[in-house]
């Protein structure tokens, strides 16, 4: 099933984080926190200003993004646990830091 968000909203999928810590001790599944860093999945058109105009999206498909830990809506869709939220939601694109200075 195909899903297109509508206007500002972003359509993103949870990253699970590791389930050991530094030190090398396991974290069991009822001591975890749901992720708060996803990959955008898909994206709107962007919401309207006042006057009509579209409002260009900061982030895009591929993205990896921080956000919120109550942020978004979870849906189902093919099996697959998702997160629709306003870009609003989202805090920050992350960058992988060796790249971006290569660049």
């Amino acid at each position: 099933m195909a899903f297109q968000p509508l206007h500002d909203r972003v359509l993103v999928r949870r990253i699970e984080s590791d389930e050991t810590t530094k030190g090398g001790l396991i974290i069991p599944d009822s001591a975890k926190e749901k992720p708060s860093e996803g990959e955008v999945v898909a994206v709107g058109a962007g919401a309207k200003d006042d006057d009509g105009d579209r409002i260009a999206m900061d982030v895009k498909e591929g993205d990896r993004i921080l956000f919120g830990k109550w942020s978004g809506t979870e849906i189902t869709l093919d099996g697959e646990e998702l997160l629709i939220m306003k870009e609003s939601d989202i805090l920050g694109i992350v960058t992988d830091a060796k790249a971006a200075k290569a660049a």
